[in-house]
């Protein structure tokens, strides 16, 4: 089954609305330090596989992966869904589509 997609619009609206996700960032740190969404949980693509989080978070939350432009987080929602996580979707654009579309505060680059 294809990862979902999200515009920064979608997601923009959901979080307005009060709708619960986990923001996983997939960037690395000192991207994540120059802009990022707030409340966005950073683990960088290669750490994934070995990051502790994949024990403990709910593989049916809904999960919306980020990274620059939406290389990455394809990337890694597709490992997501391939180790049992069922709701997950992909920021079509990434943090720069976030920035031009929804949050101009947030830095591009």
């Amino acid at each position: 089954m294809p990862i979902k997609q999200i515009t920064a619009l979608e997601l923009q609206q959901h979080l307005a609305q009060g709708g619960q996700c986990l923001l996983l960032d997939v960037r690395e740190a000192f991207e994540y330090r120059y802009a990022h969404i707030e409340g966005s949980v950073l683990v960088p693509l290669n750490e994934l596989p070995q990051s502790p989080h994949l024990g403990t978070w709910d593989k049916g939350q809904d999960i919306v992966v980020i990274c620059h432009h939406g290389m990455r987080s394809q990337q890694a929602a597709m490992f997501l869904e391939h180790n049992g996580f069922t709701h997950i979707a992909n920021l079509m654009g990434g943090i720069d589509a976030w920035s031009r579309q929804c949050d101009s505060a947030v830095p591009r680059y």
